[in-house]
């Protein structure tokens, strides 16, 4: 193992986060979250059997590790999902499910909608969230639409049907 990563390994601090480990090129390999990153890493690179195989060559290929601190384990879930999403590095498991977490999207209308959704779709809505848990996000939900005279049907509004007849 490398002087520079042995170092690195002696400065990680035992605080909520994710990782990134890379290979020689710079690539982002795997990406891992933990509660406690000092222990966690440290682990790989400890003189004991590993897991699997699998392991044992993705930390063979190990040149490099970043870490980013977050405040909670739940903050680090999150980011452990949107990085791998965004990097798909080669040694982390694809989820099946292929779930995400859900956002408050609030549509760019003349009479928007506010809804939750679990896909983002780039038409210049507005995008709150994410949120780990559903109930926490269904009260805001809840919240928002009895503060604010929010449309609650899917129909296309414009001034013509509006003047017609009362809709939504």
């Amino acid at each position: 193992m490398e002087s520079r990563l042995i170092s690195k390994l002696k400065n990680i601090p035992e605080k909520p986060g994710i990782y990134l480990l890379k290979d020689k090129n710079k690539n982002v390999i795997y990406i891992g979250k933990a509660k406690n990153l000092r222990n966690r890493i440290r682990s790989y690179f400890q003189d004991s059997k590993y897991e699997s195989i699998k392991t044992e060559v993705m930390v063979s290929k190990v040149k490099d590790i970043d870490i980013i601190l977050t405040d909670s384990e739940v903050e680090a879930l999150i980011l452990e999902a949107n990085l791998i999403k965004e990097y798909k590095p080669r040694y982390n498991v694809n989820l099946k499910d292929d779930k995400s977490y859900p956002f408050i999207r609030v549509t760019k209308e003349a009479y928007p909608r506010v809804f939750p959704t679990r896909n983002v779709v780039r038409d210049g809505s507005k995008y709150f969230g994410p949120y780990t848990e559903v109930k926490s996000m269904k009260q805001i939900l809840n919240t928002v639409k009895k503060i604010f005279p929010i449309r609650s049907c899917k129909l296309k509004l414009d001034r013509k049907s509006i003047e017609k007849k009362k809709t939504c």
